[in-house]
């Protein structure tokens, strides 16, 4: 079935492709890309069977965020974010999952997870206050993931400090409209949520920390391999994903712009072996991107399926190696886009629109170099990495 889904989302992939224009006018998702990204069932890739969902392995996903990104960077992007929730929703206590999909199975969640509010606790549970940038798809979304530091009794984030994921329902939130105005992924409408004393029952919560390590799965007797690998592995995965799928649409567009252009100095485009050598150029280091990204996922899940651990170690090179796919094919991107002539900034081209989207993926914190590459090296070099170094891997 899960291929299935990839099937059916490059069968639908021209009426994909016709509504990215309409998203980014709206700045959301129209309700046609919602209606067949539904249709194809992409967001249940990772929900529990037992709640209508596929359990997928994580290769499927990536690739069906790829594909439904090379037709429209927004609904990819919004794929690639919103696709990731229902497997952490699998790994919450079986009475949310029941609130959330237990009428309809289609529901989406949304996110962030920084930790950008203060959850205070209370009897039964806790009372969240904040304001969260960046929700990706929130406008069709009828739940939520947040971050939030547990706080103490002043409402002051605790010492040591603890950071929790936090799920509400959409009564208990409000989205930012008016908060979403950018050059790319438009169409996302990653808008701003603002949360005031809102009371979340503790089984509606989980220590991110838990999560991030892959220990979850072992606390609500989750037997799965998909359900046993980390957190910094899965969420990351989907975000590049994206970004990848831009820029394999990049290319298409480009190569079929390219096919028939003629330069101004007369010269075909076709008969002119410095741009097809570009073109090749970047082809290839797109390739590249897919093969490392989905090959990363791979070993991590066959590492579990063998009942084996997955170290600090083997995340590490993971994160590594994913966010150094993210670069590697947006700067594939950058030399196509160089290559498209002065045509391709018309927004009648949609060569300009993956150029942005690509660019605006990129600035995600998770594709953030610095902190995983040293964490990294140092891992390499059998040095334990502190604490601080040690984020979101």
């Amino acid at each position: 079935m899960t291929d299935k889904v990839l099937d059916r989302v490059e069968e639908l992939g021209e009426r994909l492709a016709a509504t990215a224009a309409e998203s980014e006018a709206l700045g959301r998702l129209s309700d046609d890309s919602v209606a067949l990204l539904r249709e194809a069932g992409v967001m249940r890739l990772l929900q529990p069977a037992e709640f209508g969902g596929y359990e997928a392995h994580p290769r499927v996903f990536a690739e069906t965020v790829m594909a439904v990104a090379q037709r429209c960077g927004s609904s990819g992007w919004v794929c690639g974010v919103g696709g990731v929730h229902p497997w952490e929703m699998g790994l919450m206590d079986r009475r949310l999952q029941q609130e959330v999909w237990g009428e309809d199975p289609d529901t989406w969640i949304a996110s962030p997870y920084a930790a950008q509010g203060i959850a205070t606790p209370v009897d039964g549970g806790y009372r969240l206050s904040g304001r969260w940038s960046f929700s990706s798809g929130t406008d069709h979304c009828d739940w939520i993931f947040l971050g939030a530091m547990l706080g103490d009794a002043e409402g002051r984030p605790a010492e040591p400090r603890t950071t929790l994921h936090v799920v509400l329902p959409r009564s208990d939130y409000q989205i930012l409209d008016d908060t979403w105005d950018v050059v790319g992924l438009c169409g996302t409408g990653s808008k701003d949520i603002l949360v005031e004393d809102a009371f979340v029952p503790g089984y509606r919560t989980v220590d991110a920390q838990e999560m991030s390590e892959g220990a979850r799965a072992a606390v609500v007797g989750r037997e799965e391999t998909l359900y046993r690998l980390p957190f910094w592995a899965m969420f990351p995965l989907g975000i590049t994903a994206a970004v990848i799928g831009i820029a394999e649409g990049a290319l298409a567009v480009h190569l079929a712009y390219q096919r028939d252009r003629t330069t101004s100095t007369g010269v075909r485009i076709t008969e002119d072996p410095y741009t097809l050598s570009a073109i090749s150029e970047a082809a290839a280091e797109i390739a590249a991107s897919r093969t490392q990204l989905v090959t990363g996922i791979e070993r991590l899940y066959d590492l579990i399926e063998a009942g084996e651990d997955v170290s600090f170690a083997d995340r590490a090179v993971t994160r590594r190696n994913q966010v150094r796919c993210a670069w590697r094919a947006v700067a594939a991107v950058d030399e196509i886009f160089a290559r498209s002539g002065g045509n391709a900034v018309r927004r009648s081209n949609p060569v300009q629109r993956f150029w942005r989207d690509a660019h605006t993926g990129l600035q995600h914190a998770i594709h953030t170099s610095g902190l995983i590459y040293h964490a990294t090296a140092l891992t390499s070099m059998g040095i334990e990495p502190r604490p601080r170094q040690r984020i979101m891997i």
